[in-house]
């Protein structure tokens, strides 16, 4: 049966209505070859070709129905086109143009809304929004005006708007996201993520709703979960720029820093222009211990982006690590520029006075973090460590206890009652856990005397590698590994809290050594290999290969000149490949094996001397009450305390510091001027 012209065209509008658009779409091409003129059939089809995504060919054909007939609702279509093709002046130019032929038409009222929020004009988008709602209170107007407050920081307010479309549909997902979102600057990260939860339900394909819902786990601290979020939408879909970029900061708070390094490029491999990738590949890359490439991410944020919140603050991060603190300092105060509130950037700004040696300005920035962020562990940590530095123990341990605060701290393996002193210990059970590196834990493990002294029974448990070494503390302590202590322990104390817990002073440090000692027979073994020829001088130059060790590391061929005095013969401490000098390599069974440090020890124990960096190697000589010195970069770690050459926790140990950043030149000079007195004095006298 042939339809009549005009019921092709009613069967068409049912087939559209009903969204059979490819039927449809066939029927409104067949009355259009029979009359190419008729308006209405052209602006339908450029409908459907907006609804099924082809936004280049409805934009064609509205235009060619304007030309025909312009009216506002082919002004709104052909808006909403170009705003889906990301054309949004042109876009604003058509609802406008919708809006001069009829002035009270609230869809052209709130469209303009979108439109101009997106070309970064809130407060207009606030007024069309507020006007299209007075016209006609929707649900797309109540979402536009709390987008348009949320763009002016106005967060309550904007949910308060979000609540209303809500009010009128309880299941819009865009309601909901931008309610998420809107709480998430709220801080209410909670109700955010419930809010994001709601729209996934309606809607669980959305790869931008499990980006922005793994936004909200990340800030929960959840990386595990918020990792989880953004895997899932990259999986949805495979080009979205953002969540690669959101991954890597999920996998940087998991310390999967290489990971997220590759998902940072791959972010800009999607997008060249992404200056927050770039910024946050120099943040993985300082982890990585790469700050030259750091240093280029960060550079090309700047860039890309002019004044980039938060890049001046990386930059300073990446200058500190190159030891460039002076070019840091100056990179923060334009962070506190930028964000004079912001504690962080004042945190940081005491970063680059501690490395500059300004210890008291250093403090005074601290302090005025903690002043705008009282809370902020690692302002209250660093001003610690500035005190301790500065020999002021009893202010300083206090706020060296924040570290425990701090985002990657070890979490306590009992939930026992804290103790720190307060309550007598006779009788009672107490578990110490090496809550830090190697070097403390060799370091501090005397304290536990100190605890048996006062009648507790103490379980000591550290790193699994130590825990053979440190049998040789004490007869009556039970020595653990982490992760195998047993239960039921009155108090707990992590180790290096000990000196706080013990009320420690210059004067009061426990330095009766030695407290460790090596093992007999391995120590037997040692010496028929090593021999006694000469003055054997145990050398070791670097310490962990990480951000710590940035400044401690001693370039091995400052050693060459030790090595040429008559009768010194050089061994190497470490199990690094030797440099290219006169020293005795131990072999590839030095200290091999799941114990740590035995060999070291043992070897130590025959040795007539150690000259080392800042290493754990240093506080294992000092702790065997071996003759040790140990070579300091400018600004040491707080343990050395200042300018004195001795160490109150070390008595047979000697400190040889530089005069100015980076000049081991001179620190070497000072030891090669005394090793060549100690070899005669260490010679004993011939017979007579």
């Amino acid at each position: 049966m042939v339809l009549t012209l005009e019921a092709l065209r009613e069967r068409a509008i049912a087939l559209h209505r009903t969204g059979r658009f490819v039927e449809a779409e066939r029927d409104y091409a067949d009355v259009l070859r029979q009359n190419p003129a008729d308006f209405d059939v052209l602006h339908r089809l450029g409908v459907i070709a907006h609804q099924t995504g082809r936004h280049e060919r409805a934009v064609e054909l509205i235009h060619r129905a304007i030309a025909l007939q312009a009216t506002a609702a082919a002004y709104v279509t052909l808006g909403s086109a170009l705003m889906a093709l990301r054309r949004c002046a042109q876009a604003l130019a058509n609802y406008d143009a919708a809006l001069a032929l009829q002035p009270q038409l609230a869809i052209a009222m709130s469209c303009s809304a979108a439109a101009l929020r997106e070309l970064g004009r809130p407060q207009e988008a606030l007024v069309r929004a507020d006007a299209a709602i007075s016209l006609q209170p929707t649900v797309e107007a109540y979402c536009h005006r709390g987008a348009s407050l949320s763009d002016m920081g106005r967060f309550a307010d904007a949910v308060v708007s979000f609540d209303q479309a809500l009010a009128l549909q309880p299941h819009c997902v865009e309601a909901h996201n931008y309610r998420g979102m809107a709480l998430l600057q709220l801080q209410r990260p909670s109700e955010a993520l419930a809010a994001f939860d709601l729209a996934l339900s309606q809607r669980p394909q959305s790869a931008e709703l499990l980006n922005n819902r793994g936004n909200v786990l990340r800030h929960l601290r959840r990386f595990a979960e918020a990792l989880d979020s953004y895997e899932r939408a990259i999986a949805l879909q495979p080009g979205f720029a953002a969540a690669y970029n959101n991954r890597g900061l999920a996998l940087q708070g998991l310390h999967r820093y290489r990971e997220a390094a590759g998902s940072y490029e791959r972010a800009i491999a999607l997008q060249p222009d992404f200056a927050a990738a770039y910024n946050n590949l120099g943040t993985a890359q300082c982890e990585l211990g790469q700050p030259a490439a750091a240093l280029a991410s960060c550079e090309r944020a700047l860039q890309l982006q002019p004044g980039m919140p938060g890049v001046y603050g990386n930059l300073g991060n990446v200058l500190r690590d190159l030891q460039r603190p002076e070019e840091a300092l100056a990179q923060y105060d334009l962070a506190l520029l930028e964000a004079p509130r912001r504690a962080e950037n004042h945190c940081h700004r005491g970063n680059a006075l501690f490395d500059l040696g300004l210890l008291a300005a250093a403090v005074a920035s601290y302090e005025r973090a903690i002043e705008l962020s009282p809370q902020l562990a690692l302002a209250h940590f660093n001003k610690g460590m500035c005190l301790l530095l500065s020999g002021q123990f009893a202010q300083g341990l206090p706020a060296y206890e924040w570290r425990r605060k701090l985002a990657d701290a070890p979490r306590p393996p009992t939930s026992a009652p804290d103790w720190l002193g307060e309550v007598e210990l006779a009788g009672k059970t107490l578990l110490v856990y090496a809550d830090q590196a190697l070097g403390d834990t060799i370091q501090f493990c005397r304290y536990v005397k100190l605890a048996e002294e006062r009648g507790a029974r103490v379980t000591l448990a550290v790193q699994p590698q130590l825990r053979e070494l440190l049998t040789q503390l004490s007869s009556t302590a039970r020595i653990v590994a982490l992760g195998d202590e047993p239960g039921g322990f009155d108090y707990r104390c992590a180790l290096v809290s000990l000196p706080l817990a013990f009320s420690t002073t210059l004067a009061s440090i426990p330095a009766a050594v030695p407290y460790l000692r090596a093992d007999a027979l391995r120590a037997e073994r040692w010496h028929q290999r090593i021999g006694s020829a000469g003055l054997k001088v145990g050398i070791a130059w670097q310490g962990s290969r990480n951000r710590i060790d940035i400044g401690r590391s001693v370039p091995p061929e400052m050693f060459a000149r030790l090595a040429a005095i008559p009768g010194v013969r050089l061994i190497s401490l470490q199990r690094d490949d030797a440099p290219d000098l006169p020293v005795q390599v131990l072999g590839n069974d030095f200290d091999t094996g799941p114990q740590a440090f035995l060999d070291s020890a043992a070897v130590m124990s025959h040795l007539d001397l150690v000259i080392t960096c800042d290493t754990a190697l240093a506080h294992l000589a000092g702790a065997l009450g071996r003759p040790t010195w140990v070579a300091l970069k400018y600004v040491p770690d707080w343990r050395w305390l200042l300018e004195r050459a001795d160490s109150p926790w070390y008595p047979s140990m000697r400190l040889f510091r530089q005069s100015r950043r980076g000049n081991w030149d001179g620190v070497f000079a000072s030891i090669h001027e005394e090793l060549a007195r100690f070899v005669p004095a260490s010679r004993p006298e011939p017979p007579r």
